[in-house]
């Protein structure tokens, strides 16, 4: 008979291989540990790379979508409607290649470049308005078209 008193074991591990048991726990413990600090700091630290302390998080979001359709009038939805159609139904601006392996033809977005994407955009709008609202200094009206029959 075996005088030497058993070591409590959880339910399944032999006593070949508690240690390996043990020592696996232990692993997946530190890998789990590591997996939830690096999810903690993903959204900061995505936030941060597009922009956040200049442009909130609806403003990023609307500006990723002008982005990725190559379409200035896209607003991001929030909240987004749990039913209805997906985010881009019927959006036809997209400068994408598609096939096999389909190819996206969208700038690539790095440090703050939404900001700077922002900010080239309201400038290009507001000369746009500018010279919409600048009326011929020569006296002259500006011919109005023709009403069609």
């Amino acid at each position: 008979m075996n005088t030497k008193a058993k070591k409590d074991l959880p339910l399944g591990t032999t006593e070949t291989y508690s240690t390996m048991h043990k020592w696996l726990q232990r692993a997946l413990f530190v890998c789990l540990t590591c997996l939830v600090i690096e999810g903690a700091f993903t959204l900061p630290g995505i936030a941060i790379w597009m922009g956040w302390p200049t442009l909130s998080l609806q403003q990023i979001c609307s500006e990723l979508e002008k982005v990725r359709y190559s379409d200035d009038s896209r607003e991001c939805i929030y909240p987004y409607p749990l039913f209805g159609p997906s985010e881009g139904a019927g959006q036809t601006t997209a400068k994408d290649v598609w096939g096999i392996q389909p190819k996206p033809l969208y700038r690539r977005i790095g440090f703050r470049d939404l900001v700077r994407f922002r900010d080239e955009r309201l400038a290009r709008q507001a000369a746009e308005k500018k010279k919409q609202t600048e009326a011929p200094d020569d006296g002259t009206q500006a011919p109005v078209a023709a009403p069609a029959p």
